[in-house]
């Protein structure tokens, strides 16, 4: 089912614009008054692909009403009983969102959104050149174990407040339906393979779509035993290589956490930060 799109929806943040690119084929946007219904049909238990995405950051009161239009919009699929909201800010401007969200059960999401072209991307000094870095085979049926692979790196390195099999089941989807667009030619997913020697052993991933020329990591992951030893850096720039040759990325966009250390390594790299951005989310009960 081909992607339907509201006309002219074009968010002021580019971190929120390559959250939209990287959604499944059969994403649906529908413009309402003062916001944004973002759908992901095949994928109802992804948080950030089922949203209301507002203009503007919460105020004093508007819990009910947001929590009121999310139960309308999304009260057709029973599978989403998450809530989600985000607002189209660059300056990470939050509003009311603690007072109105966090005190009521809400996590707060804040990231910090950096861009960089392939050229500006400098190897790291440890980046790490024992493993072997490629893109999977997107094409169902091949290469499966290291597939299943990266969907339990992603699992093991989950939040702490998503269970284990519901997470597994979201990232089976969500790989899914990011391999379908893998298979039009719009980017690749790579992953960090141990030194020769044995079965392929996944020890890092990360997937980068490439819409219109901008390419979007996601789920930059590598394995807790084998952290600071130059995987990650590895693995970023060689997917940035690889993405400007083979798919036409011009520039590339990465969301990391403020107060993670992935910001400092993505910076060293020649990420610059350009924008911030901030929602919330709370999981079923």
């Amino acid at each position: 089912m081909p992607a339907r799109a509201a006309k002219g929806v074009v968010p002021r943040a580019l971190i929120i614009a390559t959250d939209l690119d990287v959604l499944p084929l059969d994403r649906v946007l529908e413009r309402r008054d003062g916001y944004l219904v973002v759908r992901s049909p095949s994928n109802p238990t992804h948080y950030w692909g089922n949203l209301l995405l507002f203009d503007e950051p919460p105020v004093a009161g508007d819990a009910p009403r947001w929590e009121a239009l999310f139960a309308a919009e999304f009260a057709g699929d029973p599978l989403i009983r998450h809530r989600t909201f985000g607002w189209d800010r660059r300056d990470g401007a939050i509003g009311a969102a603690r007072e109105e969200f966090v005190a009521h059960g809400f996590d707060l999401a804040e990231s910090v959104g950096l861009t960089a072209t392939p050229r500006a991307l400098r190897r790291h000094a440890r980046e790490n050149r024992d493993v072997e870095v490629r893109a999977l085979n997107p094409a169902a049926g091949v290469e499966e174990e290291l597939w299943d692979q990266v969907v339990e790196l992603q699992v093991a390195t989950r939040e702490g407040r998503h269970a284990e099999d519901a997470h597994r089941i979201f990232s089976r989807r969500r790989l899914a339906d990011l391999r379908a667009l893998f298979l039009l030619g719009r980017g690749a997913w790579y992953v960090a393979l141990a030194p020769a020697g044995g079965e392929p052993q996944v020890l890092g991933s990360c997937g980068l779509v490439v819409t219109n020329g901008r390419g979007r990591y996601q789920s930059v992951d590598t394995a807790e035993a084998h952290r600071r030893r130059g995987i990650c850096s590895r693995l970023l720039v060689e997917a940035a290589r690889r993405g400007a040759q083979e798919h036409c990325a011009r520039r590339l966009v990465i969301g990391a956490d403020p107060g993670y250390h992935a910001l400092a390594i993505y910076e060293s790299l020649g990420f610059q930060p350009t924008e911030r951005v901030s929602g919330v989310w709370r999981p079923p009960p």
